[in-house]
């Protein structure tokens, strides 16, 4: 019997559940070949990288906060609710083993916070490469009642075309089991943010954010005796020996719990009990990356996973931080040039202070700190104030090295002091790092993004 383009099928497709080259497996069969090419079809696996939404668990320190910290549902050794994406781009097929699909969907409950830090590099005419994201939805394990959608939205990125924009009235949200995947031409360097922008209040503040940045078409070349830089200066004023993402999220316990219990809440009410960096807060800021895949991390930042589950491996004793892999300490030698890259998707201004050593701010919201003209207005400040969705970009020297044993510490923190600390005892859970400067030739280069020795 012949099958009939109805309008209930309209609908669907005009409300997200298809869409073209990004979403063509959400389309029925019928209508793949009534609407598009077979190559088109199978264009859909073409991309620069992979990510899955999902739901999992995270960890926080005490103190004990009946009844919402810690969740009583949460496994050992984790404490509270959160959503979240994966980096499942280098997954592949295990001899006799599961096939990489097979570990794509075994990480369902199992999502990371902050989500993946990524890079892309700016977009050259003279060799035009579009970058592209791949983005599945493998819904919520708590919450299979929630069948919320899941989106990508690049925050800032400029004269995006609407269809790729991630928001979703205009754009395609991903339902559970479907793909989409956006792309992008970036023309303009500089840090920026990612996030679910579907029921955007609650999944961003549920964990689905993240760090990505684009670097310049300068970079490799020299410019004042530097081969990376934050952005097309010209003359090396913004070049950097080395790089540290400092990304700012917020835990509101109560949101964490309602979440995972099917309970409601006000969001007019909410009130942060934990401020992250990295995805952690002090002093598990000061602990090392979760293993990294040097090798692999190209266009992001890729954790180790076990060759069996594509489940993330944490470092041994640090088992409660899987989920959570990235640092947020800051080394260097001495004389090196620094650059920061502070990006908040809290719902909290942020005052980012760095005791001790001037930094300069030479971007903000991806934007040169120059004027139409030309003309340089970065400036110095020890004190960055860090709006909800703002990024700045922030380069330091480091000081000269005091000849002791050891590094000589600097403490960047969030001088708001309600997210400097969770008021506990010993002062943990806030916006807190380390800057470690050591003597020249001590660590050698950096190996990768946000690579911090430990010694």
């Amino acid at each position: 019997m012949k099958k009939h383009f109805s309008r209930r099928d309209f609908l669907k497709l005009a409300g997200g559940a298809a869409a073209t080259v990004a979403g063509v497996s959400l389309l029925p069969q019928f209508l793949r070949k009534t609407l598009m090419p077979d190559q088109v079809v199978n264009a859909a696996g073409d991309y620069d990288l992979y990510f899955a939404g999902t739901d999992g668990w995270m960890y926080n320190p005490p103190p004990h906060i009946s009844p919402y910290h810690p969740d009583v549902l949460a496994p050992a050794p984790f404490t509270n609710y959160m959503f979240g994406f994966r980096d499942v781009t280098h997954y592949v097929d295990s001899v006799g083993g599961p096939t990489a699909e097979e570990k794509v969907q075994n990480q369902k409950m199992k999502a990371q916070h902050n989500a993946p830090f990524f890079w892309v590099n700016q977009f050259d005419p003279g060799n035009p490469v579009d970058f592209k994201l791949q983005v599945t939805n493998l819904g919520l394990q708590i919450r299979p009642d929630l069948t919320d959608p899941h989106t990508l939205h690049w925050h800032g990125f400029r004269n995006v075309i609407p269809f790729f924009d991630g928001e979703p009235t205009g754009s395609v949200a991903i339902p559970t089991g479907g793909f989409f995947t956006y792309v992008y031409r970036p023309r303009d360097p500089g840090t920026y943010m990612y996030h679910c922008h579907v029921e955007d209040v609650e999944h961003v503040h549920m964990g689905m954010t993240g760090i990505v940045f684009v670097r310049p078409l300068q970079d490799g070349q020299s410019f004042g005796g530097f081969t990376k830089f934050a952005y097309n200066d010209g003359d090396g004023s913004t070049g950097y020996d080395r790089e540290f993402p400092m990304f700012m999220s917020e835990v509101w316990l109560k949101a964490r719990w309602n979440g995972a219990h099917i309970q409601e809440h006000l969001w007019a009410d909410f009130k942060a009990d934990f401020s992250l960096l990295n995805g952690r807060v002090y002093p598990d800021t000061l602990l090392p990356n979760s293993p990294i895949d040097v090798a692999a991390s190209t266009k992001s930042l890729v954790i180790q996973t076990d060759p069996d589950t594509g489940d993330l491996i944490p470092n041994a004793g640090l088992e409660h931080l899987q989920n959570q892999p990235h640092s947020a300490l800051v080394t260097c030698e001495e004389g090196e040039r620094v650059l920061l890259r502070f990006a908040n998707l809290g719902f909290r201004e942020a005052a980012m202070t760095l005791a001790g050593i001037k930094m300069r701010v030479v971007g903000r919201d991806a934007t040169p700190m120059q004027s139409r003209d030309g003309t340089d207005t970065s400036y110095y400040t020890d004190t960055v104030l860090v709006g909800a969705g703002e990024s700045f970009d922030v380069i330091f020297e480091a000081p000269a090295h005091s000849g002791g044993s050891g590094p000589d510490t600097y403490v960047l923190y969030n001088r708001r002091y309600t997210q400097v600390s969770n008021l506990s005892d010993g002062g943990a859970a806030g916006q807190r790092t380390e800057v470690r400067v050591y003597p020249n030739g001590a660590i050698g280069p950096q190996a990768y993004f946000n690579d911090a020795v430990l010694y």
